[in-house]
């Protein structure tokens, strides 16, 4: 695997402690495998439609009815890439990442815990509900229009606790420009 053990060692990218199974609102972005042109294209600023691009779009649009404790607000797929918000609600409104409060900490795994517990993504977090996404679209995806073990999205995906309306409107537009800005967001899926 090489010298350098830190090179193969994947890290986090989520925030330390914090429990994304609380309600809120969540901006997400999922790129695709190589950051390959998988979902259509852009032409003048107008997402042409294909295919695929409208499979990808009935399983994202779908979630809600497997994950009843959350809705999907903005979003736009793009040639390599997906953007949306997800909002896990509760019947008590906004919860602890809607808010401009400091995220709770987590409790710490006992010492004790058992080495035999099972680990994977816990139901109900953000994470399962990615995870069950990007498994879903990519095995359709694979059998409508490619093979069996083609890889449709790049491994992990970004995200952002959404904290205030103020913040959310602006992701809310930022989404809805990205076609608009193609040209300069092409080479970058994160811009």
């Amino acid at each position: 695997m090489g010298d350098d053990p830190e090179k193969y060692n994947r890290h986090s990218i989520r925030m330390k402690g914090y429990d994304y199974s609380l309600p809120g609102a969540y901006f997400v972005t999922l790129i695709s495998f190589h950051t390959e042109y998988l979902f259509g294209e852009v032409k003048n600023g107008e997402l042409l439609q294909s295919d695929i691009r409208g499979l990808i779009k009935d399983c994202w649009m779908g979630l809600p009815i497997f994950f009843e404790h959350i809705r999907l607000d903005e979003q736009v797929l793009m040639p390599n890439h997906l953007h949306g918000i997800i909002i896990i609600d509760t019947a008590l409104g906004k919860g602890e990442a809607f808010s401009d409060i400091e995220p709770i900490e987590v409790e710490a795994e006992s010492e004790n815990a058992s080495p035999l517990r099972p680990r994977g993504t816990q139901p109900g977090l953000l994470g399962a509900i990615i995870q069950n996404f990007k498994s879903v679209s990519t095995r359709m995806a694979n059998k409508r229009y490619f093979e069996p073990g083609n890889k449709i999205w790049q491994r992990d995906y970004y995200e952002r606790i959404i904290r205030n309306e103020r913040e959310l409107n602006a992701i809310r537009q930022y989404i809805r420009d990205n076609p608009l800005n193609w040209d300069l967001d092409s080479e970058n899926p994160m811009r």
